[in-house]
């Protein structure tokens, strides 16, 4: 299955989706993207500097190595945060770190009625599949 296909799979399959995207956080690459309504061009180019900033910003990477120390994991290279949600005013954002290479992400973003149960299951479902394809 291509990139383009698995992240088309994600749209299709997640309640309520209007957008998935895959990135790269090494590079600072989208590396695919499908969306179903409009958005604007600029928000598209900043997604992922903007997953980038979430995940490494020093303010998580600070957090995230105080709870590895505290649960004995330091120095373990693995990272402690895997997931991050946000919602905005219409929309839920899910940021979910790969398992087998920690610096991509898949971004999916529902509409705020979307049932988030369903959202993270289903996003969480489709991780491996995007990662395979990439």
């Amino acid at each position: 299955m291509s990139l383009n296909d698995a992240i088309r799979d994600v749209v299709n399959s997640v309640p309520e989706c209007v957008a998935a995207g895959f990135i790269d956080m090494s590079t600072g690459m989208l590396l695919g993207y499908k969306t179903v309504d409009s958005h604007p061009q600029e928000v598209i180019e900043l997604l992922a500097a903007t997953t980038s900033d979430v995940f490494q910003g020093p303010n998580i990477v600070t957090i995230e190595n105080i709870f590895k120390k505290i649960r004995g994991m330091e120095g373990d290279p693995e990272h402690y945060i895997r997931e991050i949600v946000m919602s905005s005013k219409n929309l839920i954002h899910v940021f979910i770190r790969c398992k087998n290479q920690e610096d991509q992400v898949l971004v999916v973003v529902t509409r705020i009625s979307a049932n988030l149960g369903m959202v993270l299951t289903k996003s969480r479902q489709h991780v491996a599949l995007v990662e395979a394809a990439a």
